[in-house]
């Protein structure tokens, strides 16, 4: 394990100490070492930067405006995303990776980025660092269009019973959030921010129609509101069944349909994924979706500042 060694860390919601029989499965990639480079050559109408891009995957290099698949098997996609709108190159980068030790980390923040060409395009927006297990389809044309860009949940029938990582904060320190869509003005957001994890464990189906369907079988989610160094080996339960009537239970993180989520089903076709109930608790999933954030609230809120460092990402048995 990369780093000092710490604590368990105290998790608003559950906090498991591993037993000698435990397993902990790494998942692919999951020890933040290696990362694919990605070299985006904005438009010359914006200043013609070379921006840099990182995904989790192989060690690599790639020069051009090549629209982003995942590399040699990773299951990570990322925030880092080329934006191509009325014809302007654009970029964001909010996850990197960060020297810890003999290896790396990634670190999720949250940051303001803007694009203004005179008579053409203004938009200023809130974008906050996530890493997910999924994938990402570029170039995104508008900010309306991100959350339906994202293919969110990867195919997975195990029954784990938490997820384990490495983490740091670093809160922003202030009281309220903002809203910041691109096209609107500036919101105040009530409430102070908050970097979350998430996952749920779901039993997807597909209709006629192309549409999603899904139960809930097993959820995890914490979030993290104060400044932390590094806590090793933190492990947070999964929850199986229905869970409304446990006292862990926290509708604004664990409800059904929290997070607006998408995926794209056997068509290709980016589609809400709607969950309609709990499964049963010995039930086994279809998928997993697990996400970490350097935000909360949704889309474009968020404080800028605040950050979350991910490290040895994987599940317990």
């Amino acid at each position: 394990m990369k780093g000092k060694i710490g604590i368990v860390a105290l998790a608003l919601f559950s906090s498991l100490t591993l037993q000698a029989q435990d397993k902990f499965v790494p998942l692919k990639y999951g020890d933040m070492d290696q990362w694919v480079t990605r070299r985006i050559h904005e438009s010359a109408i914006i200043g013609g930067k070379t921006k840099l891009l990182y995904e989790i995957g192989p060690n690599k290099e790639v020069d051009g405006n090549v629209a982003y698949v995942n590399m040699g098997g990773s299951p990570w996609g990322t925030s880092n995303v080329m934006a191509k709108v009325v014809g302007i190159v654009k970029t964001n980068t909010s996850v990197y990776p960060e020297r810890r030790g003999n290896g790396y980390c990634a670190r999720l923040e949250t940051h303001i980025e803007s694009v203004k060409v005179l008579g053409m395009v203004n938009i200023t927006v809130l974008a906050s660092g996530s890493m997910f297990l999924g994938d990402i389809k570029e170039p995104i044309t508008s900010t309306k269009s991100g959350e339906e860009a994202l293919n969110s949940g990867i195919r997975f029938t195990g029954r784990p019973k938490a997820v384990r990582f490495d983490y740091k904060v670093k809160m922003s320190g202030e009281p309220n959030r903002i809203r910041q869509t691109g096209f609107s003005k500036k919101e105040v957001v009530q409430g102070k921010d908050r970097a979350i994890a998430v996952c749920y464990l779901q039993k997807r189906t597909e209709d006629a129609n192309g549409n999603i369907i899904a139960k809930r079988v097993g959820t995890m989610a914490v979030s993290f509101d104060r400044t932390q160094d590094w806590q090793n080996g933190a492990t947070f339960e999964i929850l199986y069944g229905d869970i409304t009537h446990n006292p862990k239970y926290d509708a604004s993180l664990m409800g059904l349909g929290v997070g607006n989520y998408h995926a794209r089903n056997s068509r290709g076709e980016s589609k809400s994924i709607q969950e309609i109930g709990w499964a049963s608790a010995d039930e086994q999933p279809t998928h997993i979706l697990l996400q970490f954030t350097s935000s909360f609230g949704g889309a474009f809120v968020g404080s800028p500042g605040n950050t979350i460092w991910l490290d040895n990402v994987g599940l317990v048995y």
